[in-house]
């Protein structure tokens, strides 16, 4: 769902007059855009009589779409009904098995009858809430709660509940100090909190359905919902990022032959994508406005101007971070670039960056500014030249751009089938134009340039300039020079593209891009495939902002990291277990579902893909598979992995799915909230899970490890044995072992040893490096002294 203040649909700005002059009724109007993708679109539009009515109304509501706690919790709250409730409605909601339906509503007490209707005070939370637990039952949360319940008791007391929390819903690699665990007063308030029954709570007991409120409650979110916001350093140079971006940004279907339309840019951004794509075209007379199209195919044409609308328009709704437009310009023309140049200027306004910021000048050695100092700018990417004056012929090849220039062959439009290559993947990307004056000085950090060699970009150090590979290109380089093309990453950006066979919009897998730190991995947005809705999932954290950290591995110049290694000496790698014990409401037909769970991440990690049984019967409101837990063993580097879940029908039709990263995984009994194709989170249906994620320990050293970490239950369960401590020097019992002071160790000699060497190796580095520096600055003084000499004697002998 996106939200817009000003409408552009000619038939409302015709009905409610809204290019008269000094009309105020544009910013009065909203635009409710809802569907199951970024194509497929239905727009709802409003007109308030007040412009501070529309603001709130278009912040509401994206804050209401964009609620964490909402996108990944069940569901049990029913919606807010001002009138009515239709039972026919209900029956339309849940169609596969309708006997099952009147008769979770004759248990809930609820009216069945197809023409029947319940006003609100009827349908109330916890009427609602039975009927649900009727209509879908639980046996599996029995079971788990028959396990820590007294015995043969209906109830678990505060004690048992403390226990289950604290060894199940509590991630094991937690410090016990930092991250204590629950205690009595915690775990009352969550009796208070999710039992249904008063007298079960005032005696501090938890029931069943206690249980399951709890279990389906925010605080046994699968995903850590810190995560999920802003949590990230944002001050680190632009290439420290992965953003989120776009390729060919105007199409809503095939490369070929689809339709271009305004609409996707704003689509785009609204969904948090940072960098954008707009392929630019000569313009026809008489009014030769550029146009965006899809060059030599018959993709239609849409203007350049109401692209730089829209985008205007959309830009910094959803995130404050700056945008990238990557212009693939086929503009031949001074005139037509001097409009393109101008239309950003003028509809842009102060959010364009038409200038280098004075702390960050672009210069060898420097970095670019960073996403939190370059917020509500946009930056445009086109290829710069040097100039005189404009010329209307083609500009020399220059240092940066390192390319020379083509284009479109005389009388041929973008829109006609041209003599390409099947062969070549890089479509007409390499057949742009350098940019003339005007647009020239609107490009400043994002200066593209021909990729020619890692020595050669390592030499020029210039970390503005940005090569762009297609796929097949990247693949390459990431197989034969994995090592380097991480060290080009951290330095300078590079864009990844699908290539040019890919006519239907399909994408490539973007992680062993991201895992070889390539910034600008760009989709084909239109195409909700597997890719798309991995993009879609790791740049939901964060908070949205189309930014993510890379990890320290990918930023730091000290490191070095190959994506192909099969250990990382200064990671711990984790070993993650997930047991599915069922589904819930997976679909609206009776069918047998299957799941099936796999992790992305380096190419060393786990990557065996496990599947459940087929359910026993068709039944897709509560189906059990109880099955042995799934298990990845060594997970390289947990922080760059993700978990990917999805469920299908017997006959292979996708039913739901989720992605999540393994950082952002909680341990326990967890609820995974399903998302649908487009990665929108759907209302009911879910996976009812056990995680947990451990620190991975070699089968060799298991044993060992488990007796080093709790050495004190060992040490019990000999007791519990009535075994006798074996002592060579004493018949005594075994003693409790003795602390030592604090301030004794400090006066230890070994300490008191390592803190003087320390010290004496301290004093040694900064005489050496005061002594380098005074050599430096010498040497610079006496090479500026012999350059000052030289310059008089010209001007002498000039």
């Amino acid at each position: 769902m996106s939200v817009r203040s000003h409408q552009q649909h000619p038939k409302v700005r015709n009905v409610f007059n809204l290019d008269f002059p000094n009309s105020d009724h544009l910013v009065k109007t909203l635009t409710v855009v809802t569907g199951p993708d970024m194509v497929n679109l239905t727009y709802h539009n409003f007109f308030a009589y007040k412009e501070k009515v529309t603001q709130n109304w278009a912040a509401d509501i994206l804050s209401i779409a964009y609620n964490p706690s909402r996108n990944n919790a069940l569901d049990m709250d029913r919606l807010s009904l001002a009138v009515f409730i239709s039972i026919l409605s209900i029956y339309k909601m849940f169609p596969a098995d309708k006997k099952r339906v009147e008769g979770a509503l004759a248990s809930a007490h609820l009216p069945k009858g197809k023409g029947d209707t319940m006003k609100p005070d009827i349908f109330t939370e916890a009427a609602f809430k039975l009927f649900l637990m009727s209509l879908c039952p639980r046996p599996e949360i029995y079971e788990i709660f028959t396990s820590y319940s007294a015995k043969a008791k209906p109830y678990m007391t505060k004690e048992s509940l403390a226990k289950f929390v604290n060894e199940k819903q509590r991630d094991s690699r937690l410090n016990e100090e930092l991250f204590p665990r629950f205690r009595p007063d915690q775990v009352k308030a969550l009796i208070e909190k999710y039992e249904p029954c008063s007298s079960n709570s005032n005696r501090g007991q938890i029931s069943p359905e206690g249980l399951l409120f709890y279990l389906m409650g925010p605080e046994t979110s699968v995903v850590i919902l810190d995560k999920l916001a802003k949590c990230q350093d944002m001050s680190q140079p632009l290439p420290h990022y992965l953003i989120k971006s776009s390729h060919n940004t105007y199409l809503t279907a095939g490369q070929f032959s689809g339709v271009s339309s305004p609409e996707m840019y704003r689509q785009c951004l609204l969904a948090g994508c940072r960098c954008l794509e707009l392929d630019c075209w000569k313009g026809k007379p008489p009014d030769e406005e550029p146009i965006i199209t899809h060059g030599f195919t018959m993709t239609t044409e849409i203007l350049f101007k109401d692209v730089i609308e829209a985008i205007a328009e959309s830009a910094f709704k959803t995130s404050q971070y700056p945008v990238i437009l990557s212009f693939e310009n086929h503009v031949d023309s001074v005139k037509q670039q001097e409009k393109m140049a101008n239309y950003c200027k003028t509809i842009f306004g102060d959010m364009l960056l038409m200038d280098p910021l004075d702390k960050y000048p672009m210069k060898p050695g420097l970095q670019i500014p960073s996403p939190a100092e370059l917020m509500g700018k946009i930056l445009i990417k086109n290829k710069k030249g040097s100039h005189g004056k404009p010329s209307q012929a083609c500009p020399k090849k220059t240092e940066e751009s390192e390319q020379p220039i083509v284009t479109a062959s005389a009388g041929q439009e973008p829109n006609q089938t041209g003599p390409t290559n099947p062969e070549d993947q890089c479509g007409t990307a390499g057949q742009e134009v350098t940019a003339y004056e005007e647009m020239s000085a609107i490009v400043n950090y994002i200066q593209p340039t021909k990729f020619i060699s890692f020595d050669n970009s390592r030499k020029k150090n210039k970390s503005y300039l940005i090569s762009s590979f297609v796929e097949t290109k990247g693949e390459s380089m990431i197989s034969k020079t994995a090592v380097e093309f991480v060290e080009y990453n951290k330095r300078q950006m590079s864009r990844i593209y699908p290539k040019g066979t890919r006519m239907d919009s399909s994408n490539y897998s973007p992680q062993p891009f991201w895992n070889a730190g390539c910034q600008m991995v760009a989709l084909n947005y239109q195409t909700m495939d597997f890719p798309m809705q991995h993009n879609m999932s790791l740049f939901e954290f964060n908070g949205r902002t189309g930014y993510l950290l890379k990890h320290d591995l990918l930023r730091r110049s000290d490191k070095k990291f190959d994506p192909y290694c099969e250990r990382i000496d200064t990671i711990v790698a984790n070993t993650l277990t997930i047991k599915i014990y069922s589904g819930q409401f997976l679909s609206d037909k009776s069918v047998k579902t299957g799941v099936e769970v796999e992790i992305i991440g380096l190419p060393g990690d786990p990557k065996k893909k496990y599947r459940t049984r087929w359910s026993t019967t068709p039944n897709a409101i509560n189906p059990v598979w109880n099955e042995e837990p799934f298990v990845f063993e060594k997970i390289l580097l947990p922080d760059m992995a993700s978990l990917r879940v999805v469920v299908h029908e017997e006959g292979g039709k996708f039913l739901g799915h989720r992605i999540i990263p393994i950082e952002a995984l909680q341990s326990g009994f967890q609820h995974i909230c399903l998302r649908s194709e487009s990665n929108m989170p759907l209302t009911l249906p879910a996976l009812f899970v056990y995680i947990e994620v451990k620190d991975y320990i070699p089968a060799a050293f298991a044993g060992t490890v488990q007796l080093l970490s709790v050495p004190i239950s060992r040490k019990r369960s000999v007791k519990s044995d009535n075994l006798q401590p074996y002592c060579p020097l004493s018949s005594s019992p075994l003693l409790e072992p003795s602390t030592v002071p604090c301030e004794e160790l400090l006066q230890h000699k070994s300490f008191l040893k390592v803190t003087k060497r320390q010290e004496k190796d301290m004093k040694e580095l900064e005489k050496k490096f005061q002594k380098k520096g005074e050599e430096l600055i010498q040497k610079y003084s006496d090479t500026f002294k012999h350059d000052n000499k030289k310059q008089r004697l010209a001007i002498l002998l000039g």
